[in-house]
């Protein structure tokens, strides 16, 4: 099987798909198929050494020759939102010209970053008629909406919508992440038979629980290991809602046993953290390397989740898995009709709040802190739940299995 790739990254560029498609890359290359990208040449997140190193390199073979890697000069991506959409049309044009070349192909393949993709990969697949499957990771415009970055029935959002309703109708086969984004793309009208749900996932070989004596991150930030450890790591931005964290323990803070160890970034950290200089019972920290991951939540006798009220209907955050893969309980101040609550439920992993009550998630605390001090702490296995449904394993090869299912059809 020949499979085409329309990135709009691609290594040594990193986003959030990145080591997602490693992994699906890694998955058909075991299964003995070909693969060809078809990508910019590299922008985002890298160094000048890197832009010049790659400036006249168009081709690439990796992987014995399985995989062979097509790129093109891009303008260099900026933060101006009027022209990263001119770089995103100017990519397409080159991907549509440069792909149209690639016959004989038995399916083409897109992420929905940025969401112009999945419509360039429907018109190509017209082209070379070949069938097309679209990894929905965000569903645009409503993310828009979600974040307040745009209005239900503007331009940018009626723009959005006609692209995404293209995309939808024009591609065979569409993964969604969680059943959250499938049931809103049922109610847009899209055929149950063309979604499958392919949860993100992680590399459960890379997270694992640390024993409370093997941490370091203990000694090296003197945290108290008798106490009562509620753990948040993520960013404080404006969809995370992250500040109810700081409410909550402000709340608590008369009980001296619970303490909260929070490792942060984002535009609103500093800010917290300020708020919070006053708390005793709060530790705040930049984020730790990705590597330390297993450390971080495994020092948590409970990790906390949060979302702005509204945000959170269609998401799943990746770290509910890296968490749960430590086998530490969650509780998420989060949208109660979401797929993490869901998740939380269906796996006794732990509960879902109303988001944006921090009365509520005080209480929640206090009870997990309660049964913590009554010895009361006896763990399910979370770790088996994420090897069954968010394990690299399982996930990247359900990928490989649809599609080599859609180029038999």
């Amino acid at each position: 099987m020949k499979v085409l790739f329309l990135d709009a990254y691609f290594n040594p560029e990193i986003i959030a798909f990145t080591h997602l498609e490693n992994d699906i890359i890694d998955a058909l290359i075991k299964k003995g198929h070909e693969i060809n990208i078809i990508c910019p040449t590299p922008t985002r997140g890298v160094d000048k050494e890197t832009v010049k190193k790659y400036r006249n390199i168009r081709y690439e073979t990796l992987f014995d020759g399985q995989v062979s890697v097509q790129r093109f000069k891009a303008p260099q991506e900026t933060k101006n939102p009027i022209l990263r959409a001119v770089r995103y049309f100017w990519c397409n044009l080159r991907q549509y010209q440069i792909g149209k070349k690639y016959k004989g192909t038995d399916i083409i393949f897109c992420a929905s970053t940025p969401p112009t993709q999945g419509m360039l990969m429907a018109k190509l697949g017209k082209i070379l008629q070949c069938p097309t499957l679209y990894s929905l990771q965000d569903v645009f415009p409503d993310s828009l909406v979600n974040a307040k970055i745009a209005k239900k029935g503007s331009l940018i959002w009626k723009i959005g919508r006609k692209i995404e309703d293209y995309t939808y109708r024009h591609t065979d086969k569409i993964i969604v992440i969680s059943e959250g984004i499938k049931r809103n793309l049922l109610q847009k009208g899209v055929h149950e038979k063309k979604i499958h749900t392919v949860s993100n996932w992680i590399d459960i070989n890379d997270v694992h629980p640390v024993k409370r004596e093997d941490n370091t991150i203990y000694g090296e930030f003197g945290i108290d290991k008798d106490k009562f450890t509620v753990v948040y790591a993520g960013n404080f931005g404006a969809a995370q809602g992250a500040d109810i964290i700081i409410r909550a323990a402000t709340k608590l803070k008369a009980n001296t046993d619970i303490q909260f160890v929070i490792f942060g970034g984002g535009a609103y950290f500093e800010e917290e953290k300020e708020k919070a200089a006053s708390l005793e019972n709060v530790f705040m920290h930049p984020l730790l390397p990705q590597n330390r991951v297993s450390e971080v939540y495994s020092l948590g006798d409970l990790c906390l989740i949060t979302c702005k009220r509204g945000t959170g209907s269609a998401s799943l955050p990746s770290k509910t898995w890296s968490i749960m893969a430590c086998n530490t309980p969650i509780v998420a101040s989060f949208d109660t009709d979401s797929d993490l609550a869901e998740v939380l439920a269906s796996s006794g992993a732990g509960e879902c709040v109303e988001a944006d009550n921090a009365e509520l998630l005080a209480r929640a605390i206090e009870k997990r802190y309660a049964a913590w001090e009554n010895g009361e702490t006896a763990h399910i296995n979370f770790r088996l739940y994420v090897e069954k449904n968010a394990s690299k394993e399982a996930c990247a090869e359900e990928y490989v299995r649809i599609m080599e299912n859609l180029s038999k059809e």
